[in-house]
């Protein structure tokens, strides 16, 4: 079966089938329906790759995060997807877990593929292989880390509206001793929401000075709990450089009687679905995955759109802002701080897990 038989029955020319087939928008309304109705009749999938060939075009964007297992991402994933499905494309996904030659062969998957367009939302990427993909002039689209140069569209996130948000809260709660567990030094995401903190802190007229470095994972938010437990300036509430570092928190504090948020105010980052589902419900700054996906599928089908027009550097912003549940109150007197009653088990350090970090 191919475009000729179709072309006989519907009584049309070979070239209108090829037209309606790859969705040309000059093809006749009523001669674009009596195509698509032989289409679907004889059950015809048309050649991909032969058409990719003739129109120049794979109707491919690639889509690159860190890890699919993170619970940040499979909103992303699915949001982008759903646009694709709706703009008549496909996506090749794939996961880089943070390693080098992971990020180097999904580079390679996109080039071998000839996928239109690739958006990055990786959180970090070298930058040797930035230029694979900007030498063959594939349209890219980064989250905070992309060069600002013609053909590469960034989305810059907006930190410090949502943090200053909740370290305010916090203040308002009547907070003076408030504590930040940072992500991995080498994220420059990391770097920037720790940034905003102690920005948010000094404006505020507190010392951003309780700051201990995390991993991004349940178990580095476990054990950052346990460090801050022994400072002699304890915290009364702690702000995470992500939600799965808070979920780290909240767990042992559970182990240790720290009752949240009684003794303790937890705030987390990404407001990630299981937020709302922990005990007590995560209040926590919102990076909506929805609105990030959102905009890197547009600026990606904007760059491929507009490839004919003279190449731009296209900037676009997410902002952040504070989602309000009940991991915070307000502060207990000074000396009271997350001091446990009775601990339920003996504190060990944790075995850092398998996966990476976003």
């Amino acid at each position: 079966m191919d475009i000729r038989e179709i072309a006989r029955r519907a009584k049309v020319s070979t070239a209108t089938v090829s037209r309606a087939i790859n969705r040309v928008p000059t093809v006749d309304p009523q001669l674009a329906k009596r195509v698509w109705r032989v289409v679907d009749e004889l059950g015809y999938y048309p050649n991909t790759q032969a058409r990719a060939l003739v129109l120049g075009r794979t109707r491919i964007f690639g889509l690159i995060v860190s890890e699919i297992t993170n619970p940040f991402f499979p909103e992303i994933v699915q949001t982008f997807e759903d646009l694709a499905v709706e703009n008549n494309y496909e996506i090749l996904l794939t996961s880089t877990v943070h390693d080098p030659k992971r990020m180097e062969s999904s580079v390679r998957r996109m080039i071998e593929r000839r996928v239109d367009g690739v958006a990055i939302l990786t959180f970090g990427m070298e930058e040797s292989l930035i230029e694979h993909l900007r030498d063959r002039k594939v349209p890219l689209v980064f989250v905070d880390v992309g060069p600002d140069v013609p053909g590469i569209a960034n989305i810059r996130i907006n930190y410090i509206s949502g943090i200053r948000q909740a370290v305010q809260h916090l203040a308002a709660m009547r907070h003076t001793r408030i504590a930040f567990i940072a992500g991995p030094e080498h994220l420059k995401s990391a770097g920037a929401r720790r940034e905003a903190f102690e920005t948010s802190m000094l404006e505020i007229g507190l010392p951003p000075d309780l700051v201990v470095i995390g991993d991004h994972r349940m178990e580095g938010g476990m054990n950052a709990l346990l460090e801050l437990n022994k400072m002699s300036a304890r915290p009364t509430a702690v702000m995470c450089s992500n939600d799965m570092t808070a979920i780290g928190v909240l767990r042992e504090a559970y182990e240790q009687n720290i009752k949240i948020p009684d003794d303790l105010s937890v705030v987390g980052f990404d407001d990630i679905h299981l937020a709302e589902f922990t005990i007590p419900p995560l209040t926590t700054v919102q990076m909506s995955q929805h609105g990030l996906a959102e905009i890197a599928f547009n600026a990606l089908l904007n760059e491929v759109e507009n490839s004919t027009s003279p190449r731009e550097q296209h900037s676009y912003e997410l902002v952040t802002s504070l989602v309000l549940r009940k991991s915070t109150t307000l502060a207990r007197a000074v000396g009271s701080a997350i001091i446990p009653e009775k601990s339920n088990r003996t504190t060990r350090p944790r075995k850092a897990a398998e996966s990476s970090p976003r």
